[in-house]
């Protein structure tokens, strides 16, 4: 295995360290935005090197589809094709397959599908997948997982993660090993305390770079998520980085991160930004309101990005009345400045000792909504 993760510090059971790739360092606790089609929609990566983001995350599934690996492959890899010289993480696609795809049959071996886009059908399997990472020149491989649905019975969440350890197992024997470049694997298991066990057991015995917790942030209240975190992280090794994937809200992460977690993704901060809706340090704001109208102050008088030094609400609220795709981007910059600020405060407050402290006062902060 060739990455190299550091603990640096804990707070209870926060955590601060460092995760060493071939492409970057990467301080944690992070959040990764999501470019799933090689882009982070609506950023420039001159944006993502400004705000200072160190990793982002790609898709296999989608980008075995268009513009297949085999392109990315010949146009020198994943980073010089979106110009991004810092680390990546991918997705291994198991979710989309499971969710995007018309599914024909999961076997033990190996997933059919049809595509989303053009119907045509392809095969998934451990090898297939990881193989695409390494065309991709992924740093971060994502073992090839099952997803499996909030509130499935018992019997098949068993089969499900037995066939999700199968395949890990599968995935680390067809990961090349090479400096910089890792390969975590997903504990899976439900809302089933037990069955969490014996799948994140049975991956420490496989051996992997770190630890995904997954199947979480698919439906389930908050609690729920947060209960599974608390009786699953403990048992991932102290000395491994511990990834809860998809997830998710700034108060999710704020939580996750007080249970052990060090690394996260999800959609949200772009998603939001596109739809008129920015997180800021006094909560959520909708520029689409009425009230935003005439405001000439900025989004968040706290916040340094590039949309709140130079505009006001009455102008972001001007550009989303009219349609204009510069609200979405200026948002969208906004959010993941947010975002990565955030996870620097969070930060900061492990190495201090103040995390506790400093996750109360966020949530009351961030529970309001104008």
């Amino acid at each position: 295995m060739a990455l190299d993760f550091t603990l640096q510090k804990t707070d209870g059971k926060a955590r601060a360290g460092t995760l060493k790739t071939a492409h970057s360092t990467i301080e944690t606790p992070i959040f990764m935005p999501v470019g799933t089609k090689a882009t982070v929609k609506g950023m420039l990566v001159d944006n993502l090197h400004e705000i200072g983001f160190p990793i982002i995350l790609g898709n296999t599934y989608h980008l075995m589809l268009a513009p297949t690996a085999n392109i990315v492959e010949e146009q020198g890899g994943l980073h010089k094709f979106m110009n991004w010289n810092k680390s990546i993480l991918t997705d291994s696609g198991g979710y989309q397959v499971m969710s995007l795809s018309k599914l024909n049959k999961i076997k033990d071996d190996s997933v059919v599908f049809q595509s989303h886009i053009d119907g045509s059908k392809h095969v998934m399997t451990p090898a297939i997948s990881v193989g695409i990472q390494h065309q991709l020149d992924s740093n971060i491989t994502m073992v090839l997982d099952e997803c499996i649905p909030y509130g499935s019975d018992r019997d098949y969440v068993i089969n499900s993660t037995n066939r999700t350890t199968k395949w890990a197992k599968l995935s680390k024997e067809a990961f090349i090993d090479r400096d910089g470049y890792g390969i975590f694997g997903i504990i899976q298991g439900g809302v089933f305390e037990d069955l969490r066990q014996k799948s994140a057991q049975e991956l420490i015995e496989i051996g992997f770079d770190g630890y995904a917790i997954g199947g979480l942030a698919i439906g389930e209240p908050q609690p729920v998520m947060f209960e599974v975190i608390n009786y699953t992280e403990h048992l991932i090794p102290a000395n491994k980085p511990r990834y809860l994937m998809g997830v998710g809200r700034p108060s999710d992460i704020l939580g996750a991160v007080e249970l052990g977690v060090d690394m996260f993704d999800c959609v949200l901060p772009t998603r939001m930004g596109r739809n008129a809706r920015a997180f800021t340090s006094f909560g959520e704001i909708n520029i689409r309101n009425a009230k935003h109208k005439n405001d000439s102050n900025q989004l968040d008088i706290n916040c340094k990005c590039k949309c709140c030094s130079n505009y006001s609400k009455s102008y972001l609220h001007h550009l989303f009345k009219c349609d204009e795709m510069l609200g979405g981007i200026l948002l969208t910059i906004h959010n993941l400045y947010f975002y990565n600020n955030l996870m620097k405060q969070i930060r900061q407050s492990i190495l201090t000792g103040t995390f506790k402290e400093f996750k109360q006062e966020a949530i009351n902060k961030l529970s309001s909504m104008n």
